[in-house]
Parts: structure tokens; C-alpha cells; sequence
């Protein structure tokens, strides 16, 4: 028994020692070298495609399409384009340098681009019973009407009479409520059957510079009425069978030029020529007198005949 006893505690003595001698080599052993991801053949960085100018565009000028290309390029700026066609066309507010993003914080508003040369985009106030019961959109075409009550004074009154006219002929509706919210043109609608969306309080709309000034007035001194139309009705108003306007400042001619339309959009337009004219005054009323009885003036005073007795009066 004590002869086993020996013989175990030998085995464990000779098992230390070779654990202790493969744990020496271990430690003696150099740490594997770090493995440096090498990248795949073939794989690329991502790239996002990024309009960029070819050349310097000039501020205040429309961008032409050959200025422009895509590139691709490892960041993506802020504002920045991946259509050339959203671009082109479009005003720079600064030179924008040659081989650099396009960002949208360097061009005028689209809404500004959208204008015709000699319109302007004005607001106006909405509600549900003028504005087709909200269902304008951007990209409808509307006529303008508007309605002026009288102003209750004989004597003084701006307006003689209460009426409705037609202002503005096939006005495009540019933004209608909120400019985020608004449908784009040709976009499908959506039913808002139960929806809390907040009633549109303004419309923006595309108008001559000649009619702003009417447009302004009409607004503040009565209401306004937007008639929704068909955008291919040929039907419009034609401004040169009423006259022009006198205007409220007189236009000077110079060399027989003809004034500008901004020029005129100065002179202004009265609530009065708006309404169609000054209010009608009362007509002199002549003094009443009996029938049959005659007035002759003379320096003495006033005789007055009445059947065969006359009678003077002081005058």
C-alpha cells in the first residue's frame, strides 16, 4: 500500500513538471503577428452622384444646362442636387466656383423661378367659401373676382354702389396653405377623411405686375373670390376695352416713350377708380314754389307773383 502511495505521488510530480515545462515554452513563444484586413479586389468606396458646376456661375444669371454635370463623390453635401434638370435654369444668389457641389442655399427659390417675366407671386387670404372650399392646389388656374359694398355716404363715398367684378383672368396658383403640405402639380390625392389638418389661411398666387396694384386694393377694401377653371379655357379678360386707369400720380412721358409697367404699378390706382368712379352727389335741389307763381329778380329784392298779387321778398 505505502509502495502505491510512492508511486502516485511520483506521477503527479512528473505531470507538474511537464506542465510546468509547456507552460516555459508558451511563454517563451513570439505573439502572432497582427492580420491587416486587406481589402477585396474589385470593391469600391460608396459614392453618391453630386451636381457640380464645369465652370464659375455667375450670381444673378439663369444657369445653363451645359454648366452642369453629375460627379460622383464620397460625401454627400448638404442641399445639394443629384439632377442636373433641377438645376439648370435656376438663379445663383453667389458665384458658385468651377468643380463644386450645386447647393440649393445658393440659388433663389424655386417659387421665384416658377415667374414669368413681368409677374409677381402675391398672398392673399383664404378661407373655405372663396377658395372652392379648400380644394385649390398648386398648379390650378383660377379667375379672380371681387366684391365692394358701398360705403353708405351720399355725399363723400369712395364706392356709389355695390358690385362684383372680375379681376384677374387665369391667375396659376403657386402654393396654397402650408408651402410643405402643398400637393405638386399632377401628384395623386390623397383622401384626409378625418384628418385634423389645419385650414389653409393663404394662397400665393402668380399675377401681372399690372394688377398688383388692384389686386392690393381689392383685397383690403373688399372681398375676394377665387373661381377655379379649366387650364386649357381660352377664354380671358381683355384689359384694353376698359381704358387705362388715370392712376393716382400723373405719368410724365419723356421723348414720347411709353412708361414702363412698373412705372404705371407706381402712379397707383383710388378706391374711387377701382369702384368705377366717385360716389353720385346730390343734385342742387331748385327752391320749391306754389304752381302758378313767377320769380322776378330785381336790386330792390325778390318779387313774387302769385295768381294777380305780387309780393316782394328781401334778397
Amino acid at each position: 500500500m505505502a509502495n502505491l502511495t510512492k508511486v502516485f505521488a511520483g506521477l503527479l510530480i512528473a505531470g507538474a513538471l511537464l506542465l510546468g515545462l509547456f507552460a516555459l515554452m508558451l511563454a517563451r513563444r513570439e505573439p502572432p503577428a497582427a492580420v491587416v484586413a486587406q481589402p477585396v479586389a474589385g470593391e469600391t468606396q460608396a459614392l453618391t452622384p453630386v451636381v457640380v458646376a464645369t465652370r464659375t456661375l455667375a450670381a444673378g444669371q439663369p444657369i445653363p444646362a451645359d454648366a452642369l454635370h453629375v460627379k460622383p463623390l464620397p460625401i454627400h453635401p448638404a442641399g445639394s442636387y443629384s439632377d442636373s434638370a433641377m438645376v439648370a435654369g435656376r438663379v445663383p444668389l453667389t458665384d458658385v466656383a468651377a468643380d463644386t457641389p450645386v447647393l440649393d442655399t445658393q440659388l433663389t427659390s424655386s417659387l421665384a423661378a416658377s415667374l414669368a417675366p413681368g409677374e409677381r407671386a402675391v398672398a392673399v387670404r383664404v378661407d373655405e367659401t372663396n377658395a372652392v372650399g379648400n380644394q385649390l392646389r398648386a398648379g390650378n388656374v383660377v379667375d379672380v373676382f371681387f366684391t365692394l359694398h358701398r360705403d353708405g355716404t351720399a355725399q363723400s363715398g369712395e364706392i356709389g354702389r355695390t358690385q362684383t367684378r372680375l379681376l384677374i383672368s387665369k391667375a396659376r396658383v403657386l402654393v396654397f396653405g402650408n408651402p410643405d403640405d402643398a400637393a405638386k402639380v399632377g401628384a395623386p390625392r390623397t383622401s384626409t377623411f378625418g384628418a385634423q389638418a389645419a385650414a389653409p389661411r393663404t394662397a400665393v398666387i402668380a399675377v401681372p405686375l399690372a394688377d398688383v396694384d388692384t389686386l392690393a386694393l381689392a383685397q383690403s377694401q373688399g372681398q375676394l373670390l377665387f373661381a377655379l377653371r379649366n387650364p386649357t379655357d381660352p377664354d380671358t379678360l381683355d384689359p384694353a376695352a376698359f381704358g387705362p386707369q388715370p392712376g393716382v400720380l400723373k405719368v410724365v412721358a419723356r421723348d414720347g416713350a411709353q412708361a414702363s409697367t412698373s412705372t404705371h404699378a407706381a402712379a397707383g390706382i383710388a378706391l374711387d377708380q377701382l369702384a368705377g368712379g366717385t360716389a353720385p352727389h346730390a343734385a342742387s335741389v331748385a327752391p320749391s314754389r306754389a304752381p302758378g307763381s313767377t320769380l322776378q329778380a330785381s336790386r330792390g329784392g325778390l318779387e313774387v307773383i302769385r295768381g294777380g298779387q305780387a309780393e316782394r321778398v328781401a334778397w
